[in-house]
């Protein structure tokens, strides 16, 4: 796009674009793994492991 003098403001966009779906794909990772490791390693805990998870899975969304 440099290269093709394309306007600065269509290159920042398109910048932005690679940025969120590198952070989606980013989040989307770190959900996967706590809802396929550490769920097992907390249903050992019983009720309150859930709880914990369930919090934790919450409070992560905002990472």
């Amino acid at each position: 796009m440099v290269e093709n003098n394309r306007p600065c403001a269509e290159i920042a966009q398109q910048l932005q674009a690679v940025e969120s779906a590198i952070e989606s794909a980013k989040k989307t990772m770190i959900h996967d793994h706590i809802s396929h490791s550490l769920e097992r390693s907390f249903k050992t805990h019983g009720q309150k492991g859930q709880a914990a998870l369930r919090d934790f899975k919450l409070i992560s969304k905002y990472l």
